[in-house]
């Protein structure tokens, strides 16, 4: 899945519960940090050599933090730093284990390269999950998904007063809200 699914399905799992700003961008980074260790493209790109291709991307890309012990790294991080400690740090595993199931689910490149998760890194390098029935990254599940956490982003912002964005601006924040609002006006109070 893209980077923005997996941001918008941790904001979804951080708003299971009425988490303090915090809380929630602490379970939705969870979403999204995995990755971080896709950042090699970079690299490539950068890179003056074009014949190599993308050699930090593939080397690093679901392996240094698509593993369960970087999870327990998000989960300790989380109950250190959390207001909520346990039921925050129970939603950054849930989260970072749906960025797990959503890359299995949907990671096949373009040219038809099923990625692996190396789940057990690095104390087993050789362990991979994968599936064979994994879709590409713009097949239309994968852009029903992000429509579907987009909009159901758009009604919880609507409906509760914030928004993802309150985890970088809270003053943004209240601009998105209050358009959301003043265009999608009911009849109906918003509790």
């Amino acid at each position: 899945m893209n980077p923005t699914t997996h941001f918008l399905a941790g904001w979804l799992i951080a708003n299971v519960d009425h988490l303090e700003r915090r809380d929630r961008g602490l379970v939705t980074l969870a979403a999204v940090i995995p990755d971080a260790d896709g950042l090699g493209i970079l690299f490539d790109v950068a890179s003056k050599d074009r014949s190599a291709g993308m050699v930090f991307y593939r080397q690093y890309h679901h392996i240094i933090a698509h593993n369960v012990f970087f999870g327990l790294l998000l989960a300790a991080a989380a109950y250190l730093i959390s207001r909520k400690k346990w039921l925050s740090t129970f939603l950054v595993l849930v989260s970072f284990y749906i960025h797990l199931l959503g890359d299995l689910l949907s990671g096949r490149g373009p040219d038809g390269t099923i990625w692996t998760i190396s789940y057990l890194f690095p104390v087993l390098t050789d362990v991979q999950l994968s599936w064979s029935g994994q879709w590409e990254l713009n097949a239309w599940p994968n852009v029903l998904i992000t429509a579907a956490t987009m909009l159901l982003t758009l009604y919880l912002a609507w409906r509760r007063g914030f928004s993802p964005v309150s985890i970088f601006s809270i003053s943004a924040d209240r601009a998105v809200v209050a358009t959301l609002r003043n265009r999608f006006t009911s009849r109906y109070d918003i509790e």
